[in-house]
């Protein structure tokens, strides 16, 4: 029987999070070009929401590719 207060976090392990986020900016761009995509169709408050999310979009590809710079440098220091 597990004591569950007794338990052991996870190791750290960061070696693969700059191809992970590598991923998630590929994902995100996809979606943005999807939602580009669907615009074309759509109008008035949808196309609304479509604009306001691929902003919302592009300000996480900056975030992610920060986290990039961040995790890399990270990286060569160890």
């Amino acid at each position: 029987m597990t004591d569950k207060y007794n338990q052991q976090p996870n190791p750290d392990d960061r070696s693969d999070n700059v191809e992970k986020i590598q991923n998630m900016v590929h994902d995100t761009i996809e979606n943005l070009e999807e939602a580009h995509e669907t615009m074309q169709f759509s109008s008035g408050e949808e196309k609304e929401q479509i604009i306001a999310k691929n902003k919302r979009r592009e300000e996480a590809i900056e975030g992610f590719r920060e986290e990039i710079k961040d995790e890399s440098h990270g990286q060569h220091d160890q």
